[in-house]
């Protein structure tokens, strides 16, 4: 702030709510209170509620009250709600004769300032630290695309889910999309828990596809499409995993869907020198989640629920690829073994 204003500017160097928004921003930076637009949406809004109510109402007192509401009427409305920025429109009207002799001035100086100063600072710091911070959430990433029928066997839909929470009209500190990534994590374990005798190999399926490191991506894609699957394992000519190709990989690499890839694949073929062409070994992963084949499924649950793996490599004893497993097949798999035992218990 020094370097920023200067030593003499006639304002405060730090607003006390200011504190109270870096627990959240660097504390539990998940919660949708503590997202950018929560602390600068929020704050900017608190800020000029509380200048207006300062300025035109006499009594402090009820000035100070009414600043409060409508700061929080405003952040539910803008949909920007930030707990510390109540403080910030009683600051407003509370701060004494520095303040108030700034008038919508301290909307920018120092609260705007500060704002965006914390929220870079949080940025970084979680950048460096490795965590997920502006939050997304979990639910985006890891079940995009996944198939109407998985959602219905694991128990729940997302519309059960927002008709449950427009039920209790109250707002939650926790995104819908994390409660309902915990959900299903939470269903699986249960499940997990219940078919510990269930092993990787009860649930893979047996039937796949691989493909050899020098494989053209342009082979790859026709197969990924031809196949109906979404990744293919890469392996070496003893059957042992090298790294996995995904569609996504293809795609982000720009091995297709650019005119210059494209350009450059046919380039090759034309100047009869197929080689030229990019290869699987070029844009496959080469770090792969893998499990045993006689593993018990409970192993499968963190890798799908906590870090958003779609597809996982079965090995067997000697490390050669024998089956893959997806969330459908882990989720088919539970639910056929309780039919079973429902059957059975009959």
């Amino acid at each position: 702030m020094h370097l920023l204003l200067g030593h003499a500017a006639n304002i405060p160097l730090l607003v006390a709510p200011m504190g109270a928004s870096a627990v959240l921003l660097f504390a539990v930076p998940a919660s949708p209170l503590a997202q950018p637009w929560s602390i600068v949406g929020g704050n900017l809004v608190s800020a000029t509620i509380g200048v207006t109510c300062a300025s035109t109402i006499v009594d402090p007192t009820m000035a100070a009250a009414l600043a409060v509401a409508l700061s929080i009427c405003g952040m539910f409305a803008l949909r920007c709600v930030h707990p510390p920025s109540g403080a910030v429109a009683l600051t407003a009207v509370l701060g004494g004769p520095a303040v108030h002799a700034l008038g919508y001035a301290f909307v920018l100086e120092p609260i705007a300032v500060q704002s965006v100063a914390l929220l870079c600072a949080a940025i970084l710091y979680h950048a460096a630290t490795g965590h997920r911070y502006p939050h997304a959430g979990r639910q985006n990433r890891g079940n995009a695309g996944a198939p109407a029928d998985e959602a219905s066997r694991s128990g729940f839909t997302r519309a059960d889910l927002e008709a449950v929470l427009k039920r209790r009209s109250e707002m939650l500190d926790i995104d819908p999309d994390d409660l309902e990534s915990l959900l299903r994590e939470t269903q699986l374990q249960a499940f997990s828990r219940t078919f510990n005798e269930l092993t990787c190999a009860d649930i893979m399926s047996r039937q796949i596809v691989t493909v050899a490191p020098d494989t053209r991506t342009a082979a790859a894609w026709g197969l990924l499409k031809r196949n109906h699957v979404k990744a293919l394992p890469v392996i070496d000519p003893a059957g042992k995993l090298l790294g996995i190709v995904t569609r996504a990989d293809l795609i982000d690499k720009r091995t297709f869907g650019k005119s210059s890839a494209i350009a450059g694949y046919f380039e090759g073929w034309l100047r009869r020198d197929p080689l030229s062409a990019p290869s699987v070994g070029t844009v496959m992963s080469t770090e792969v989640c893998t499990v045993d084949a006689a593993s018990p499924i409970t192993e499968l649950v963190p890798m799908f629920a906590n870090y958003g793996h779609h597809h996982i490599p079965v090995l067997d004893a000697t490390g050669q690829v024998v089956g893959m497993i997806t969330q459908v097949n882990l989720i088919s798999g539970l639910y056929r073994q309780t039919f079973t035992k429902g059957k059975q218990a009959a």
